[in-house]
């Protein structure tokens, strides 16, 4: 069974839950996520459809009080997760929910993989291109791929700006061995 369309579920109705607090709710529910992943066994004992679900509420309520700030719509979605035995789709959720919101704040998700670190200013001025493109709030993320030779290329949801070396020299390449017309 994949998990994206039960999380695609959960995602909206904690979007409804959640209101005007969507980006909090957000904020916690990926700390939640970055912190089971750091704590690989306690998600698998909440995970864990081998274990009562009693004692995986037990297990649960230990954690939540163990974390008194914890938006109750964030804690809610825990409980019903481990209550339904779906607590694995809490990453898959969380993923969701952080599209959902972006669409509502209008904000999108891109990469830039470029040959060497960009600096600061570059990633700046890359990012805020890629707004005048996009006409929306860019949430960048960098990497270094050094088989680019040169260049970087950017990817924006479906669309890929590819300004690197590799790419143009592949091109040129298709280019020279086209015959000629004369």
């Amino acid at each position: 069974m994949s998990n994206i369309p039960v999380a695609r579920r959960y995602a909206r109705a904690l979007l409804d839950a959640s209101g005007a607090q969507a980006e909090a709710v957000l904020t916690q529910l990926e700390g939640v996520v970055a912190f089971l992943e750091g704590n690989k066994e306690l998600f698998a004992v909440l995970a864990s459809p081998a274990l009562a679900r009693s004692q995986r509420m037990n297990v649960l309520s230990a954690v939540l009080k163990s974390s008194p700030g914890l938006h109750a719509t964030v804690a809610n979605l825990m409980k019903l997760l481990t209550d339904r035995n779906r607590f694995a789709s809490l990453p898959f959720v969380a993923r969701q929910f952080r599209d959902l919101v972006d669409v509502r704040v209008g904000r999108v998700r891109g990469k830039v993989t470029s040959a060497a670190k960009l600096s600061d200013a570059q990633a700046d001025a890359m990012k805020k291109t890629l707004e005048k493109v996009t006409q929306r709030t860019v949430v960048l993320e960098t990497k270094v791929d050094a088989a680019l030779i040169g260049g970087a290329v950017a990817q924006v949801g479906s669309f890929v700006f590819d300004g690197s070396l590799r790419a143009q020299l592949t091109e040129l390449g298709r280019a020279l061995s086209r015959p000629v017309r004369g």
